[in-house]
């Protein structure tokens, strides 16, 4: 059960100076969204004479902590790459100019390895007329990269910039390295303000029931999967296994799943199963026999975060962020469910499609980039503000304040109680 108490946003001071932004409608601190949606849950807490947990709504201030004449910004993006990366940081680097005046914004090289004077990454000056056509491009102007660095030294590097408003764009890793951060300037009692705008094509961050870039990848996903089911089609017993990303979440699969519903197996990591269910689970490859068997051809979908019970026992390596690294479950079920085949002396006709990062770089489309907007100029907003370690969320349909440390406590995962895996299950074959 979740308290007021967990939504607590930390406020670097008394704001008391005259927000420059006109013809806009301010946002109060006490506006809030609440966690709860459920009428249940809600009266719960109004019969225990409790306040409702709630997020502090984003928006502009009416009165601002941070002097837009004296203000600095620098720009991250870190961890892998996500449609719609150049989308916030043109969209932070026009609410910043435009609204608030702010004409000094640095944009650090290679994520927080940018900010390490070692690697000798020189920041890059960002202004309207570099960002202007930016959006157009996948990936990130900046690069990015993985790894931890010193907290220390970063912030010495904030420091000597002249530093005080700070954008890092990332997942769960480079959150809980803005959190570091923010944690070190308030040691020093350093007037900056730390605010993190949630990047993970994997929509897997907590408290947060979106994140930019992932309507885009399950449109890009859908564009190869018609192809893949016009292969399989195409061949007697014909079967397109397609790998798409989801480390630990099965969103992306999911979602593509029910925009494409000729796909006929959808295979993620919250849902263990068994190449032949010795152990207990359900078995795959029977049931894929059956499928071949009455309609000559298959199309399935696996995160790659699937499967990983059937790596027992192998050594699990880590990436540069601290993320284990997954065996490769689409190799796997290739091989695997090939030789199930040879062995029964069926005809099988495979067609392996590895989607994983074709689908992360292209930029962002549609409703995607207007929300990359909306977001980035949240963040620009809470900054200027004086908000500080703190995430630029999404709820309920508005825009809100996290904080880091609560969006980061663990990540976010696919219910199997829900009404979206109930509409995948029922639209598939296992």
């Amino acid at each position: 059960m979740m308290h007021k108490s967990d939504f607590k946003i930390t406020t670097l001071g008394e704001c008391t100076i005259p927000s420059p932004i006109a013809d806009m409608t301010f946002v109060s601190d006490r506006e809030t969204v609440s966690y709860y949606t459920d009428t249940a849950d809600i009266a719960r807490f109004i019969n225990a004479g409790e306040e409702i947990p709630a997020f502090e709504k984003a928006g502009p201030r009416k009165m601002l902590f941070h002097n837009p004449a004296w203000s600095r910004a620098a720009i991250l993006t870190a961890g892998g790459l996500c449609p719609g990366l150049n989308d916030v940081i043109k969209f932070l680097t026009l609410s910043l100019t435009r609204d608030y005046g702010v004409n000094d914004i640095f944009g650090i090289r290679y994520g927080y390895r940018g900010l390490n004077p070692a690697h000798n990454l020189t920041p890059v000056r960002l202004t309207p007329e570099v960002v202007d056509d930016i959006h157009d491009k996948g990936g990130s102007i900046l690069g990015s990269s993985r790894g931890s660095e010193d907290i220390p030294l970063l912030v010495d590097s904030l420091k000597q910039l002249g530093v005080n408003l700070l954008f890092c764009i990332g997942g769960d890793g480079t959150s809980r390295c803005a959190h570091a951060i923010a944690m070190e300037v308030n040691k020093r009692r350093m007037p900056v303000s730390v605010v993190a705008i949630p990047k993970t094509i994997d929509n897997d961050i907590n408290f947060i029931d979106r994140t930019f870039g992932f309507s885009t990848a399950v449109r890009t996903a859908g564009e190869f999967v018609s192809g893949a089911h016009n292969e399989a089609q195409g061949a007697y017993n014909g079967l397109a296994l397609i790998k798409v990303m989801g480390r630990d979440s099965g969103f992306i699969a999911s979602y593509t799943t029910l925009a494409n519903p000729y796909i006929n197996y959808c295979l993620i990591p919250e849902e263990p199963f068994s190449l032949d269910g010795s152990d207990g689970s359900k078995a795959l490859l029977p049931n894929l026999m059956e499928r071949m068997n009455k309609k000559h051809h298959a199309v399935m979908i696996v995160a790659e975060g699937a499967g990983q019970n059937l790596f027992a026992g192998t050594e699990r390596e880590k990436d540069a962020s601290g993320n284990i690294l997954h065996k490769d479950i689409g190799l796997l079920l290739k091989d695997e469910i090939r030789k199930y085949f040879k062995e029964h002396n069926v005809e099988l006709n495979l067609k392996y499609f590895d989607l994983g990062y074709t689908i992360r770089s292209v930029r962002a489309e549609g409703e995607d980039a207007v929300f990359c907007a909306t977001l980035a100029q949240s963040a620009a907003h809470a900054a200027m503000a004086g908000k500080t370690d703190v995430m630029v969320g999404h709820w309920s349909g508005e825009f809100t304040h996290v904080p880091i440390a609560l969006a980061t406590r663990q990540r976010k995962k696919l219910d199997l109680h829900t009404p979206l895996w109930n509409c995948v299950k029922s639209l598939t074959c296992f």
